[in-house]
């Protein structure tokens, strides 16, 4: 190679949250050798992912998706301790269990081509020459908020979910929650509790889904978005295909009103949201739910974007462009438990693209 003090590896692991330790989990289990075969580079201060970050009301018990890892429980957590200290906790002894020597913070800049074939993996603490790339960086680092007309006069405060940390923060404050995903009805009825006054305002009608959402639901609401992205399309949120979940403590902030929706304001004021049908609500606080998109411009050397605007994927982590790249928790893998089956079939499918790595006494899979 022609890069001067570049680390020549089998694989390197970009994130070190579900999806990225699942597959360091399989790369060991296959055979390959941790820090000598592969690497898995994180940015974050410590283990955790991005649950590390989420506000401290967000306990355990109420936290939605946390999953086990591959190969070991998650038994006796206190559902009253913030979930990010849980997650954080888990996932420090999950390291350390399996030897995984996670590297941190490592900040990834950017992945190219080598002339040898070979992906470089380029961050603040080094290069490494890898033959596979296995990407697992979340959205966590990208908050979305979309442009609206009037939001640099808005006198008040605007947030994005990121940034939300209490409650408190919001007392006697009147607050516009703006999205219709799971974590805005949470912080909507988190903030009612405390604000003077909250209007919840999404771009299409909420659809709450009551009773069971078993095994078929799912695999039609994984189809779906696996469909655009097959497309090139970039993938829908999860709300979007498989509605929200009607819990009792929703049934009953919407029976008080607090779940009562307008349609999106055409424009923020100085005090406030403006529709024009005339409607207009003073506010000191826009809180922006609006999601997140995923975190993958270090990707963009290698143009693996379609013209309509997604990453494609042929298999569940391969991406279409090049097949020595693998993006879990993208698309079909963006959940907790799509992440530890996305770890699973990205290792597998890199093993065949690597071929020179010898089986494991212990099949993956």
């Amino acid at each position: 190679m022609n890069d001067i003090d570049v680390a020549e590896i089998e694989v390197a692991v970009i994130g070190a949250g579900q999806g990225g330790l699942s597959a360091a989990y399989f790369l060991h289990r296959a055979g390959l050798r941790p820090e000598r075969d592969f690497v898995v580079l994180d940015h974050s201060p410590g283990p955790g992912g991005a649950w590390q970050f989420r506000w401290p009301s967000l306990t355990y018990g109420r936290a939605h998706g946390v999953h086990e890892l591959p190969g070991m429980t998650l038994e006796g957590a206190d559902p009253d301790r913030p979930s990010a200290e849980v997650v954080a906790e888990y996932f420090d002894r999950y390291e350390h269990a399996f030897d995984l020597r996670v590297r941190r913070p490592v900040n990834v800049s950017a992945v190219r081509d080598a002339a040898d074939g070979r992906l470089v993996v380029d961050s603040d603490s080094g290069a490494w020459a890898a033959r596979a790339v296995i990407n697992a960086t979340g959205t966590w680092d990208r908050p979305f908020v979309p442009r609206y007309p009037g939001q640099e006069v808005f006198r008040g405060r605007q947030l994005h979910t990121a940034g939300y940390r209490r409650r408190e923060d919001f007392a006697g404050k009147r607050v516009i929650v703006v999205g219709g995903g799971t974590s805005a009805v949470q912080l909507l009825m988190e903030i009612a509790e405390v604000a003077a006054a909250t209007t919840w305002v999404t771009r299409r009608p909420p659809v709450f889904r009551t009773g069971p959402f078993g095994e078929d639901q799912g695999r039609a609401a994984v189809a779906l978005v696996e469909q655009r992205v097959r497309e090139g399309l970039p993938p829908q949120s999860v709300v979007s295909v498989t509605g929200l979940p009607m819990t009792e403590a929703m049934a009953a902030a919407r029976a008080r009103g607090v779940l009562d929706r307008l349609p999106m304001f055409d424009r923020l004021t100085e005090d406030g949201a403006a529709w024009d049908d005339g409607r207009r609500i003073e506010a000191d606080v826009i809180l922006w739910a609006t999601g997140f998109r995923a975190a993958l411009d270090h990707l963009a050397p290698l143009r693996l974007r379609e013209p309509g605007g997604g990453i494609r994927l042929d298999s569940l982590t391969r991406v279409a462009r090049d097949h020595r790249v693998h993006l879990i928790g993208y698309g079909p893998s963006a959940s907790t438990i799509g992440a530890n089956r996305a770890g699973r079939s990205a290792v597998r499918e890199v093993r065949r693209l690597l071929r020179t790595v010898e089986p494991s006494s212990v099949p993956v899979g």
